[in-house]
Formats: structure tokens, sequence, C-alpha cells
């Protein structure tokens, strides 16, 4: 099964009229990585609640939202008298001095923050057990997003693959014509520049074989038809994390393209060599997004 790194999920509950909102979004990376935005009132609960997501969702870069709207309690809502006080006389100092006679002081010192505030006390218990439901819920959202983006993203490794088999197979019919070309090559060379009489013909024979035995693309093709053979049988694989060994196997992949490329010497060749190259690139791209 093929998963998204990338996702998004969401889910909400009431309690105590409170209503309690988790949104778990995801981005592909190399490692790890969780940000957390909570209430205060569930700071004390930060730890658990990264790994209960990591957990889950294993890979990615992770960014774990919870907000917490409408209390109920209207004695949770509090003045500061302190500051308060200390704003309001600081205003005051500030308007005899400047010869201000317009203006609500009191609105004013009201708006600054931190001089209406909320009291936040711990989650107790109960409330904990549903904000863990809550996440669960989230978590099963993003997991769905992953799994359908996922789909649409093997769909398009497999039309990749497909196009670098099929570019491999055009391959053939030009090998032939290639080391005749290359024969006829080396022939004429040596017939321009040494004297006929002067060469070991046996010599001659050897050196040719030897040459385009060094050329000969067929171990490489082999390999590389292999690797797209090996690289499909990972996509239908039941394990969730397999965006790592398919990367491995792409580089073999990229490997023996460049192996045939460099041997080729030959145009026709080299085309296909190229449209590969470009179908491997594609197939990279989407790689970096697989769980």
């Amino acid at each position: 099964m093929i998963l998204s790194m990338t996702g998004f999920g969401h889910s909400k509950t009431e309690y105590n009229g409170k209503v309690i909102r988790v949104e778990i979004k995801s981005l592909n990376a190399r490692s790890t990585e969780i940000r957390c935005k909570l209430p205060n009132s569930y700071r004390d609960r930060e730890m658990d609640l990264r790994k209960r997501v990591i957990d889950a969702l294993q890979r990615g870069k992770l960014d774990l939202t919870i907000t917490v709207d409408g209390f109920s309690d209207e004695e949770n809502a509090f003045i500061n008298a302190d500051a308060f006080r200390k704003y309001f006389r600081e205003l005051n100092m500030l308007r005899e001095e400047l010869n201000i006679t317009e203006g609500d002081i009191l609105q004013s010192v009201l708006r600054i923050p931190n001089v209406i505030g909320q009291n936040e006390d711990m989650a107790d218990e109960e409330e904990w057990k549903l904000v863990e439901k809550t996440v669960d819920l989230a978590i099963t959202s993003i997991k769905k997003f992953r799994a359908d983006e996922g789909l649409v993203l093997k769909a398009d490794l497999i039309e990749r693959i497909k196009a670098i088999e099929q570019n491999l197979k055009s391959i053939e019919p030009y090998e032939i014509a290639r080391l005749d070309r290359i024969k006829d090559r080396l022939k004429k060379n040596m017939d321009e520049f040494v004297v006929k009489q002067q060469v070991d013909q046996n010599r001659y024979e050897q050196e040719i074989l030897y040459y385009i035995e060094k050329l000969d693309i067929n171990e490489e093709k082999v390999r590389l038809g292999q690797h797209c053979i090996y690289f499909m049988e990972e996509l239908d694989h039941i394990e969730d994390q397999k965006g790592r060994k398919l990367s491995f196997i792409a580089q073999e992949i990229g490997r023996e393209i460049n192996t045939i490329g460099a041997k080729a010497q030959d145009s026709d060749i080299q085309q296909f060599v190229v449209m590969m190259k470009d179908e491997l690139e594609k197939l990279k791209e989407q790689l970096a997004n697989i769980l």
C-alpha cells in the first residue's frame, strides 16, 4: 500500500460548553518533525500528544493544532487589577502631561493585552480522555487522506516505470545496427592510419572483440529490467513505509540508464536514454512525497 506523506485531518467534539477542535497537517520531509499549538490547559500533556501523533503517522513534517472555543463558566473570566491600575495611572499621567482632554481611558486600558484574561486550569481526566479520542479521529481522517492520495501516486509511479520499460524495449532494434557501425568505423580507421601488412590480423580481431564487449549493453538492460520488476513488486507490499526503499531502487535504475547511455555511442539509442531519464526524474519527484 502506498501512502502519501502529505495530508490533512480534522475533528471536533464538545465538552461542558467548550468546542474542542483538532487539526493535523502533514508535509513531506526526510525525517519526522512535529510542531504543536495547544491551549495552556493541555500543555502538561504535550509529550503524550506528540508521541501519539508520531506513532500513528510515522514520518513527515507534522503540525498538530488544538483550539478550544466557548467557555460556559463565566467565573473563569478575570480582570488583572494590578495591571489595570498601573496602565490607568500611567495613561492619566500622560494625559495631564500632554494636556489631552478627550478620550476614554477606561476603554483604552481594557484593550491592553493581559488586562482581561481567562483562567485556564489543567484539563481533568475526563476532558483529557475526550481530547485523546478527538485526536485519534483526526489521525484517522489524515490517514484516509494519505491513503487516497497514495492511490494517485501509485498510478503515476506505475505509468513512469512502464514508460521506462517501453523505452528499454525500443532500444533492441537499434543494437545490431549499432555494433555493425562500430565495427565498420574501427576497420575504416585502421585502414586509414595503418598499413595492412603491418597489422597482426588475429590480434586486430581480438582487439575489436574486446572493444565491442566493452560497449555491449545487454547486461545493463537485463539489470534495468529486473530493477523495474522489483520496483513494481515493492509497490504492492503491505508495509506502510516504503518511500526510502523505492528511492534506493530508483537510484539503481538511474545507474543502469546512465551506463547504457555512456556505452551506447549511438544517437538513436541516446534518444531513448534521454526519455528514460526524463521519466525517472518525474518518478523521483513523486517518491519524495511517499511515506
